[in-house]
């Protein structure tokens, strides 16, 4: 039963990104539909019209796999020999730089957020 749940929040949360494909032919804005579809996500959430209950154990089984979805464009990499030369050392450069900045604002997102969440249960 448990699966069949995952299963279904994450074809729920895709119907989203199907949501978001629809709203980028509309709205032709340089952003991957994949986002439209994550803002979505978040403003039906936000708006208490979608429960989380609805989608939390689908996100954290996608969340849990998320490494996966990497391992073959980190293996295609590997088909590359530019990538060791000065170029391809300056884009690995640009990537972490890149990723520190993104982990950065993402923890003082977090930060705030449940900062905000302790001040409203106290």
């Amino acid at each position: 039963m448990k699966f069949a749940a995952i299963v279904l929040q994450v074809l729920f949360i895709h119907v989203f990104l199907f949501l978001g494909a629809a709203l980028k032919e509309i709205i032709p804005l340089p952003i991957p539909a994949s986002m439209f579809g994550l803002i979505l996500l978040f403003l039906v959430l936000y708006l208490k019209i979608v429960k989380l209950e609805w989608v939390e154990k689908g996100a954290k089984w996608l969340m849990a796999e998320l490494l996966l979805f990497f391992v073959p464009s980190a293996v295609g990499i590997v088909n590359y020999d530019d990538i060791l030369s000065l170029q391809g050392a300056e884009i690995v450069l640009l990537i972490g730089v890149s990723t520190v900045i993104v982990l950065g604002m993402t923890a003082l997102v977090a930060e705030r957020i449940t900062g905000r969440k302790r001040g409203e249960q106290h």
